[in-house]
């Protein structure tokens, strides 16, 4: 399956990893073809890629913020589990893993994988469904980086069950605290601040759905959950925002 990857960052690393197929780049005519522009030429000269100038008007059917250039490729290569062990394994390093539970925002989504990317996850996990996958518009929020990710798509519960096999210790990422009157579920885990959570060790990181957070059933799966603290007004923080600091966290841990 073909598909679209524009802005000038998401281009660029999509052709810099090589781990597509590519038919096409499309460049709008009048553009300046400079920096980024010209490193992106290049590549596409280099990997023999055939380069259209085009009107600036058949960019815009992408509906996006294309800046002037779009690439035709094959679908994102998603990876499977037993590549992200086997990638902590190379670099021998403990398990270091993002599993997201049914986050439907894409540029949500791309922003964690871009963090994610930055602080050397093995890997990321995602459902099989109720979720949204990397398409171009994610692509598009990460800046490029889930072309530099290995993406596994899973049932969450035997991912879950796999990363502990494997030794990694499951944390499940909560939001703010419940807002006043609400009351804890009755038998619900009682969420740790960072500072009494063991964040260097083999782990996968637990973020959930924008609105409703993690499923019951993901969250009895998790061994603990952590809660970020918060001094402000607001009751939490959105996944994307919850979910990079915790990614930091552990990077900060892990790099000690």
């Amino acid at each position: 399956m073909k598909e679209t990857i524009y802005s000038r960052n998401a281009v660029y690393e999509t052709l810099r990893a090589r781990r597509r197929e590519f038919f096409s780049l499309e460049i709008a005519e009048g553009v300046q073809e400079k920096g980024r522009l010209s490193e992106i030429l290049q590549l596409a000269k280099d990997r023999k890629i055939p380069v259209k100038r085009v009107p600036r008007g058949r960019l815009e059917r992408l509906k996006a913020n294309h800046q002037g250039v779009a690439l035709e490729a094959s679908g994102y290569p998603y990876a499977d589990l037993t590549e992200i062990f086997e990638l902590a394994e190379e670099r021998a390093e403990p398990l270091f893993v993002l599993l997201l539970d049914s986050l439907n925002d894409p540029q949500n989504f791309g922003t964690l994988l871009r963090t994610a990317e930055v602080v050397g996850v093995h890997g990321v996990v995602i459902p099989l469904a109720r979720t949204v996958g990397v398409t171009p518009a994610v692509v598009n929020a990460s800046s490029g980086a889930t072309e530099h990710l290995l993406v596994a798509q899973a049932n969450l519960s035997q991912a879950i069950d796999a990363l502990k096999e494997a030794g990694a210790w499951i944390i499940g990422l909560e939001g703010g605290e419940p807002p006043e009157g609400d009351r804890q579920p009755e038998g619900r885990k009682h969420a740790e601040s960072p500072e009494k959570v063991r964040l260097d060790g083999a782990i996968g990181l637990v973020v959930g759905s924008e609105g409703e957070g993690m499923r019951p059933l993901t969250v009895k799966s998790c061994d603990i959950l952590m809660k970020l603290p918060m001094k402000g007004q607001i009751e939490s923080l959105n996944a994307a925002v919850a979910g990079s600091v915790a990614l930091y966290l552990a990077y900060l841990a892990r790099s000690k």
